[in-house]
């Protein structure tokens, strides 16, 4: 019987996704470097996928702002540039804002346990100085409200521009200063807990907006 043509199509979604993911997660945690140049032979020896899958992913890093192509020329890790951060940054505060305003009402008891669970994550992997796992435990905390929401219009945003701050929250979560984070996520769950919709989404805001692009970027 021959393979349904639906089945072959999902498994190169798949596919192409997972390139994506590996890609975009090896700029954001730094193993590949601003100004690096991507080389379709290298990645793909890397990941061991045809090259066809890694034109796809670095045409789509393109667009969320980590990759820059000259056509003919080359490919690299883009620069990490403060404007960019700083549009990112006023562009993901407000959409998670948003995200949690909607989502208060909605949160169930077993979604503020996880968020507390991802916030302890996020504290000892702070007191561990493992930055990866401190990122991916924020990112954690802040997906529950925002799935809550059910605005995939948030997502596709958050998705698009979250990217470009996670590069250099790697920076920052490496720093005493990023355990400021781990007191305003205690803070939102508090106010999500007593039903307090707005002062959770301006905490959120707060949150997202104590990040200094600049001095941040500097350390680089």
């Amino acid at each position: 019987m021959p393979v349904p043509a639906t089945r072959s199509a999902e498994g190169r979604q798949l596919l192409r996704d997972s390139v994506f993911v590996r890609i975009r997660d090896a700029i954001i945690d730094g193993t590949l470097e601003p100004g690096e140049k991507l080389m379709d032979g290298e990645l793909s020896g890397w990941l061991g996928v045809s090259r066809t899958p890694i034109r796809e992913a670095l045409a789509r890093l393109e667009t969320t702002g980590l990759v820059e192509t000259k056509p003919g020329r080359y490919t690299i890790v883009s620069p990490i540039d403060t404007r960019t951060l700083a549009d990112a940054q006023v562009v993901t505060a407000a959409m998670n804002e948003l995200a949690v305003r909607t989502a208060v009402p909605l949160l169930t008891d077993d979604d503020l346990a996880a968020m507390r669970a991802a916030n302890d994550a996020f504290a000892d992997a702070l007191r561990a100085g493992d930055v990866v796992a401190a990122v991916g435990a924020d990112d954690t905390f802040h997906r529950i409200p925002v799935d809550r929401s059910g605005n995939q219009a948030i997502r596709a945003v958050l998705d698009q521009y979250t990217p470009v701050l996670r590069r250099v929250e790697h920076i920052r979560f490496a720093s005493l200063r990023g355990r400021d984070s781990v007191a305003q996520h205690a803070r939102i769950i508090a106010f999500a807990e007593a039903g307090d919709a707005d002062a959770a989404a301006a905490e959120t805001r707060q949150n997202w907006l104590t990040l200094e692009p600049r001095a941040v970027a500097d350390r680089r």
